[in-house]
Order: C-alpha cells, then structure tokens, then sequence
C-alpha cells in the first residue's frame, strides 16, 4: 500500500534525514512516484512543477551536507492549497477568472515554511474561491476521496486532504472558513487544524470571507499538525488582526510532554446533538464510543447544553456571503482577474467577465451577500446574523469556564458520493458541526475515530478549545490518538 517513505510522518522524515538515511531529493522523488501512480485517480493537484521542486532540493540537500540546514525539517515538502500565493507560481483559486495569474510575492505563511526549508510542493485542487463543502465546485477538476473514489474528499481543502490522505505528501497547507480544514480532514482520515482567529497571518492568502478564514495544517498525527502551527503562526506586521501568544513552550514540545491519559481534564459534550436531523447512524454510534473513550482516559466529562448550533448554519452563511460579495468585487476582469474579449462597452464587461468566468456556486454566495447587504434588508439579515454571531462566541466563553475542552462529531455524516448532493442547503449543512467554530474565532482541530462498518469511510472527532487554547486541544487529541483502537488510517488504494 505504501513506500517506505510515502507515509511517513514529518517527524519521521526529519529523523531520517538527520540521521543521514536519505535525502531531500530522495523523498521528492518517492512522492513523485506516488503521484505518478494514484494521482489519475486521485485528481489532488493541479500544478506540479517537478524541475523546480527537485532543484530545492538539491539546494536543501546542500545546505544539510554542509551543516547549515535551516532547521530539522529542511528539505521536507508540503503540499499548497490553490488560495496561497508562492512566488513564481500560479494562485488561481481553482477559478477560470484568475487562470492567468501568477504570484509576485509569498504569503506570510508560505514565507515562514520557506524559513523553515520545507518546499513548497505543488498546487492543490480546492472548491472555486474555497466555496463548497465537497471539492466539485472546482473549474479544473474534480477530486476524489482515496478511501472510496466514487465519493469526495470534503471541502473547500479536499485537494489538500486527499493528497495527505492518499500518501501523495506528508503534509499541507489549506485555509478554513466554516470547517474547510476540519470537514475534508475527516472525510480523508487525517488530521485537520483550524486555529484561533488571528493566531495564523492570512497576508497572501486570497479572501473569501476576512472575519471568518484561517490558514490550518492537514497532517498525519497530530505531532506534525504541532509542528507546522509552530511554523506558520505567530504576529504578522502585514495582518493587524494577528496576536500575541503568550506560551512559554513550543506546541510540539508541549504535544511530545503529553501525558498517557486524561486525568484531570474536563470535557464538554452535547448529548443533543444525538438527537439531531441528518446525523446519520454511524456518527451516532462514533461520538458515543468516542465519549466513552475519553471517561476511561480519566477525563471528566461534563454534559453542555448548546442551544445557538441550529442558528449557526444561516448566521455563518449570511456573514460569509456578505463578506464575499465584498471580497470578491474586485475580480472584474479591470482590477483583477481575465476579462473576456466580446464585449461592447464597460456594463457588458463586468457582466460577461464574471458570468462566464466564475462557477455557479461563487456567484450563488455573491448574490446571497450582495441581498443581505442591501438597503431594508441589512437590518433584518446581516445585522441579526451578527447578533447571533455574539451570542455563540458568548456561550463558548461559557462553555469553557466549565471544561478545558469541548467534543462533537466534526460531520453529520461520512463522506457522501460525488453528484449525490445537489441541494445547496442540504450541501451547507455537511459545515453543521465546525463552522459556529469559526463564527467564535476559537480553535478546533479533527481527529481520526473510527470507520463505518459498511462502508469502511473514516469517521472524525473534533475537540474544541478557547481562544488561543490550541495546546489543551493538541494535548486531548494526542492522548486520544495514541489510545484509539485503530492506530493508523490508510486507504487502500
């Protein structure tokens, strides 16, 4: 199923290329073998640029033999969803209207790996402008899930998911804004990480919607989703919506000193949410065991009552839209973005340039938002949705005065096939459980739990934590990771 490289972890690479038992140059090639064989299926990517790819590492590997590595992760790739701009290389958002740019600079994020030596490994596939739940509303492509091909790897990083998932690369980059991190991170079996508002800088990183994305890491475990939140995060001169974290100690170190078990930690859960429409059996059945794991862990677990998640759903999509229109007026073919060539004056050029070069959903959430924003309806929509915005992040405060973290499925169902949701609401709805996440500007992060017993699709855990609480919530999912019955998620490909 698997090379002795295509698995591994970033910890284990960096191991083995400190102890001098291969190179960078040898793992590219490995993940270029990988690629070449399951990518047909996968659809993953959409740029791969393997001559420039291969000649960082050439240049990683130089720097190591002559004990200058940049740190021990030198030379290691990393997969970029389509939403960051690294310099040199096409941003295009998985959007027709943005085929022909190129990036002039890099995003803070991408400029941080840089630091670090990680390489920047080739352009994921993602939902047009990261609008979706599924990775079908891609101009390019459609991407498949590696545990089931006929099914999506969830969205908008469901490119970034399934390469990390089908052992395509170690890692990478996507962006969450309702659960676009968490959500694919549980339909592919891997680790997802959406952090606090403002722990990540979002400089070079294309806006959907400014008060709600976040950059996160997609990983194997939950030590490399440490890792790379060390690298990516921290103040950002050029995002002003960036903070200060005040911790004394690295989260990988704080991962690597977690204890063996769970004494001590109080943990919120929500029985209703068993009662809820749409969850489907095998989530049910996973959250209980889930639960049930985490009282024989020593934890002490603590019932919360969460009335405001039934009001999330439309609060987020309001906000979202909104900010999109917004966001989004600047690709008309003038500021930014193609143009189309037939058109007769300025009106018919706005409207032919985005017509035809933006997909149907994109222009579904512009209306949406344009509507919600106009005049005698703000008041009734966007500005209700805002309050509902402060009652959620109210309750959250709430919730964790009484436990360090809190649990819930991160899905209300396994992966669903590709074509079988053809209704927008119904396709909003698979963002239930994490997008009130980032409506709080808190952190959360999914963790594989299980797999269906038909089907054998993973099934994901998500811990919740306060704001800037992402070491409780990496402790809890690491406990919770070494513990689980099953220890690795592999798809059989």
């Amino acid at each position: 199923m698997s090379s002795n490289i295509t698995y591994k972890s970033l910890t284990q690479l960096a191991d083995l290329l400190e102890n001098k038992e291969t190179t960078s140059e040898e793992i590219c090639s490995e993940y270029f073998d990988r690629i070449e064989k399951v990518e047909p299926q996968i659809n993953a990517f959409i740029k791969l640029d393997t001559e420039d790819i291969t000649k960082k590492a050439e240049e990683s590997d130089s720097r190591r033999k002559a004990g200058r590595q940049l740190s021990r992760y030198d030379g290691i790739p990393i997969s970029i969803k389509d939403i960051y701009n690294v310099k040199g290389q096409s941003c295009n958002c998985a959007s027709k209207i943005l085929a022909p740019y190129t990036a002039i600079y890099d995003a803070t994020v991408i400029k941080k790996i840089k630091e670090k030596g990680f390489i920047p490994f080739g352009r994921n596939n993602m939902d047009e402008f990261a609008m979706g739940s599924s990775c079908e509303n891609s101009s390019y492509q459609t991407t498949s899930n590696p545990w089931d091909l006929r099914r999506v790897p969830g969205g908008s990083s469901g490119g970034s998911a399934a390469a990390v998932s089908a052992g395509e690369v170690p890692a990478s980059l996507g962006t969450d804004t309702g659960g676009s991190v968490r959500q694919p991170a549980a339909f592919c079996g891997i680790v997802g990480l959406k952090p606090s508002y403002g722990k990540v800088s979002r400089y070079g990183i294309v806006a959907f919607a400014s008060s709600l994305d976040q950059a996160g890491p997609l990983s194997r475990n939950v030590l490399d989703s440490a890792v790379l939140l060390d690298t990516i995060s921290g103040l950002d001169k050029m995002d002003t919506t960036t903070v200060r974290d005040k911790r004394d100690d690295s989260h990988e170190s704080i991962v690597r000193k977690s204890n063996e078990n769970l004494d001590g930690f109080k943990i919120g859960v929500c029985h209703k949410y068993l009662e809820m429409d749409g969850l489907s059996e095998s989530i049910k059945e996973n959250y209980m065991y889930s639960i049930e794991q985490m009282r024989e862990l020593g934890a002490e677990i603590i019932d919360i009552s969460f009335p405001y998640t039934k009001y999330a759903i439309a609060a987020y999509y309001i906000i979202a839209t909104a900010e999109a229109s917004a966001n989004l007026a600047r690709f008309d073919g003038i500021r930014y973005g193609s143009r189309i060539k037939d058109y007769k004056d300025l009106n018919e050029l706005y409207l032919k340039t985005r017509g035809r070069k933006l997909g149907d959903e994109v222009k579904r959430r512009i209306l949406l938002g344009t509507f919600v924003l106009s005049s005698g309806y703000y008041d009734a929509y966007y500005l209700r949705a805002q309050k509902v915005r402060t009652l959620i992040s109210d309750s959250f405060r709430e919730t964790f005065q009484k436990c360090d973290v809190f649990l819930s499925p991160t899905t209300p169902t396994p992966a669903f096939k590709i074509g079988e949701v053809s209704s927008p609401v119904e396709m909003y709805m698979a963002d239930v459980f994490t997008n009130f996440v980032n409506l709080a500007g808190i952190c959360g992060i999914n963790i594989p739990s299980g797999l269906t017993k038909d089907d054998n699709l993973p099934v994901g855990l998500q811990i919740l934590g306060p704001h800037l609480g992402e070491d409780k919530i990496l402790k809890a999912a690491k406990v919770f990771e070494d513990n689980r019955e099953i220890k690795e998620f592999i798809p059989d490909l």
